[in-house]
């Protein structure tokens, strides 16, 4: 199970390693840089050579094939979509990564499926809702993960625990550009605990 993700968008590669750091140690240990952050390889390649062999490290926003090898030349083992491209999919299991296209209705999910992926991000999660979740989860296969990311945070994230998902993506509720590892650790913690009580 993949568990809490952590979304730095906006992150710089000044302050990236301290940062992943804090996550690691508050139990958060896979990370996702955005390519629309500053240097997004940049802090990609940081993070896996600091923390790879304690966390997972990935690219988000990944949209073309291009991007994708990028980011698994730079270190990175996870690759995250907000659409679903099969060439983006297939790429990134060809060069041995594991990707996570992001996908909003049923039709989406199974072509996701269809070109390799296993792990799905519910994007954007509060539209979709808990409910219609539960009702995807019905239909998908059983070894498909399936996680919320938009609108996840401290206040829901018990709720979507216990409706079976696999993990979530978590977003400006855990870092917003500018703020400091020891408020970002301290948010990783508590949200890290919710997850732990309440995920099956």
């Amino acid at each position: 199970m993949t568990g809490l993700i952590a979304i730095l968008r906006g992150v710089t590669p000044a302050e990236v390693v301290d940062i992943g750091h804090a996550l690691a140690d508050a139990g958060i240990t896979t990370i996702e840089v955005p390519l629309n952050s500053p240097e997004p390889f940049t802090s990609v390649r940081l993070l896996a050579d600091a923390l790879g062999d304690r966390c997972a490290i990935g690219a988000g926003t990944v949209l073309t094939t291009e991007d994708a090898g990028r980011a698994q030349e730079a270190g990175a083992r996870l690759v995250v979509a907000p659409n679903c491209d099969p060439a983006v999919i297939t790429t990134a299991v060809e060069l041995g990564m594991t990707p996570y296209p992001g996908v909003a209705t049923p039709t989406e999910a199974f072509t996701a499926i269809a070109a390799g992926a296993r792990h799905l991000k519910l994007f954007p999660a509060d539209a979709v809702g808990i409910s219609g979740a539960g009702a995807w989860r019905a239909v998908l296969p059983k070894d498909v993960e399936l996680l919320p990311v938009g609108g996840v945070d401290e206040t829901n994230l018990a709720a979507w625990a216990a409706a079976g998902v696999a993990g979530a993506g978590l977003g400006s509720c855990l870092y917003r550009p500018g703020d400091t590892a020891g408020a970002v650790g301290a948010r990783a913690g508590e949200l890290r605990r919710i997850w732990a009580e309440n995920s099956q």
